[in-house]
């Protein structure tokens, strides 16, 4: 194809080159005219040439593509035998490999069926003696919890005994406030210095008598006393735990309300009696023993704003009153620390006093030592004077002994 290309090329290249030379020399003399049709007759032989080699070519073409159709025929005849031979030779294997395969899962499945009996009669035999142990244990574990829930049944017993000892107990209004008297005792006693309250105390006109009063850390000739009453509304408290236990919200309401009305009553009764000013400060506190009761009335809303700027009243529970007393005991600390300064200035100023005494006196045996000074250094002066006038003599001693000599 590439030389048929080649070909045609030339014979287009041929007759451009004729009419460019035909309209070049067109207008030459009738000699040129002759050169001209020799160089036409010429082209036209060589472009007959060259069809006839073109023609050639074609057959030859022809002739290749007849030669490579039949190689391209007799190669698809010989490829199909092979995939027909192929074909036959791999289905013959995989009959084979599916008889083998199948041979091999059936004695796979015997052997599979074989170990499963086995594993089957080992686990049951485990099994059974498992669950042979296992109830061994449980009714060994039953035998014990039933014990201890015995035990614990008998503990039962014995709490609600004491917890009706402590109802009972409670239930005196005397001994219930001892038992707060004695709690606020033992905060008092833990975080106060030794003398910093007192129990019992009258305060007032009226000789009242409050459970324990402060003494509050000031520079006074009679410190003023901070008044601690405890409370211990049980049966407000208790009608609201139960009411509250039940899901009785009426009830429970109720009960809050009665609580808040008892102890805005206690609180009127401390202002009442034991806030005297100038006796005591100008206000008290109520000491509830428990914080869960303290927890009730904190959920109060502002119950203990309202007792505190009505009443003059601070309510105070178990986790509060050891951080005021540590306050006051902070006062105290400072308060000795002040009577310390006091005492290290005084003696300062007294040290200064001796210390300009003390001047005085050096001033004075200075003036007594420059005196002293000034009487050595005339002593002095005499003494060498004197020794002046004693060497004088001695050379006239000399001078009586020399004349003798020299008179002889």
């Amino acid at each position: 194809m590439s030389s048929i290309i080649v070909l045609v090329s030339a014979v287009v290249a041929a007759l451009v080159l004729g009419v460019g030379i035909g309209l070049l020399f067109g207008r030459r003399k009738s000699a040129d005219g002759d050169l001209l049709a020799r160089l036409y007759v010429r082209t036209e032989r060589e472009a007959a040439i060259t069809q006839s080699d073109l023609a050639s070519q074609r057959a030859a073409l022809a002739d290749m593509e007849r030669a490579v159709a039949g190689r391209i025929e007799r190669m698809h005849a010989t490829l199909a035998e092979q995939l027909g031979t192929l074909g036959g030779a791999m289905g013959r294997e995989q009959a084979e490999a599916r008889a083998a395969q199948a041979e091999a899962l059936q004695g796979m499945a015997e052997a599979s069926a074989r170990q499963l009996a086995a594993i089957r009669q080992a686990v049951t035999e485990q099994l059974h003696a498992a669950v042979e142990q296992q109830m061994q244990t449980s009714f060994q574990r039953v035998l014990e919890q039933f014990s201890a829930m015995q035990s614990a049944m008998g503990e039962v017993r014995a709490m609600t005994a004491q917890i009706g000892d402590l109802k009972r107990l409670f239930g005196n209004v005397k001994t219930r406030g001892g038992w707060g008297e004695a709690q606020l005792k033992a905060i008092l006693d833990d975080v106060l210095p030794p003398g910093a309250y007192e129990s019992n105390v009258r305060v007032g006109e009226g000789a009242e008598v409050v459970e324990f009063a402060i003494r509050m850390p000031v520079r006074a000739a009679v410190a003023p006393l901070l008044p601690v009453d405890s409370k211990f509304p049980t049966e407000a408290y208790e009608k609201l735990l139960n009411a509250a236990e039940e899901g009785d919200g009426q009830a429970e309401k109720a009960a809050r309300k009665a609580l808040e009305s008892t102890l805005r009553l206690e609180a009127r009764k401390i202002a009442t009696k034991y806030i005297q000013p100038p006796a005591t400060v100008e206000f008290a506190v109520l000491y509830l023993p428990t914080d869960g009761l303290y927890t009730e009335v904190a959920r109060i809303p502002g119950l203990i704003d309202d007792v505190g700027r009505q009443f003059r009243v601070m309510v105070m529970g178990p986790a509060l009153m050891p951080a005021m007393l540590r306050t006051i005991h902070l006062g105290y600390v400072t308060l000795a620390l002040e009577e310390r300064t006091e005492s290290i200035a005084r003696l300062l100023g007294a040290t200064r006093q001796e210390m300009l005494r003390m001047d005085g006196v050096l001033e004075k045996l200075a003036k007594n030592a420059q005196s002293m000074s000034f009487s050595i250094e005339e002593a002095r002066r005499r003494t060498r004077a004197v020794s002046g006038r004693l060497k004088a003599l001695d050379g006239l001693d000399g001078d009586e002994d020399t004349q003798p000599d020299s008179e002889t």
